[in-house]
């Protein structure tokens, strides 16, 4: 399975193709142009901002349809339109990728990019944007003048549900009295696994799901997260020690 953000691959054959598609092979005794292939090979560069790297890959270009067909690392084919926002993001070069592909493979592409030539974010960067765009923080914003009581917190505790897999499961089970705020009862919950993960030496906490009902006079709130060392992606991830300063500003016990 390819990774959800796939930066879209850079043509580096580019001028080769384009020399096939030109007819600028060697001419035939005729005189005539020779015939335009019906496909032609490429090979393809997708950097990997967080290796540094940009592994190397081939596509085929239909000189008729217009079609590209990349194969990917895992063996699998993608096949776009050149007609499309991908396709066309598959044919931009940038400053930074052609350094890095001169880095890897010792080739000297300098000034194949204009200097001035507008910095233009790819699919990737536009994608985590919107992203970031929808995550929320770790505590709710809580409407300004709420107050909270000692006693509004009754008590609470974390069950790890798969321990020793990768990204341990753990719900929070947090009683409050009955009655508080909704958002109030989540920060408690989250209070709590805080508390928890500093005890246990994990840094991040991203939510997966939050369920509340009332039983016995009180709001018991269940609140599932994965646990990991390194800042997962998610809407609303916990990260602890910021966590527990916001807690500790707010009035809501950890533990």
């Amino acid at each position: 399975m390819r990774p959800a953000f796939r930066k879209p691959p850079t043509l580096i054959a580019a001028l080769a193709a384009a020399a096939l598609l030109a007819g600028c092979a060697a001419e035939p005794k005729d005189g005539r142009p020779p015939a335009k292939p019906d496909q032609v090979t490429a090979r393809i560069a997708t950097p990997n901002p967080g290796k540094g790297d940009a592994p190397l890959t081939l596509a085929r270009i239909s000189t008729k349809s217009g079609e590209i067909l990349i194969l990917e690392p895992d063996g699998s084919v993608t096949t776009m339109d050149l007609d499309t926002p991908a396709g066309r993001d598959a044919f931009a070069v940038s400053e930074a990728d052609l350094m890095a592909l001169n880095t890897n493979l010792d080739l000297d592409l300098g000034g194949l990019v204009a200097p001035n030539r507008p910095y233009r974010k790819t699919a990737q960067e536009k994608a985590l944007e919107e992203f970031a765009k929808r995550t929320q923080p770790a505590l709710p914003e809580w409407q300004k003048g709420t107050v909270v009581a000692p006693e509004d917190f009754i008590g609470s505790r974390v069950v790890v549900l798969n321990a020793g897999k990768q990204g341990d499961l753990v719900e929070v089970t947090a009683n409050l009295r009955e009655g508080v705020d909704a958002d109030i009862a989540f920060s408690y919950a989250t209070c709590a696994l805080a508390g928890w993960a500093k005890a246990e030496g994990a840094g991040y906490g991203r939510h997966i799901r939050t369920l509340q009902d009332t039983r016995n006079g009180k709001l018991l709130i269940g609140a599932a997260f994965t646990i990991s060392d390194d800042k997962p992606l998610g809407l609303r991830v916990m990260e602890t020690n910021e966590t527990l300063r916001e807690c500790k500003a707010r009035g809501i016990p950890a533990a």
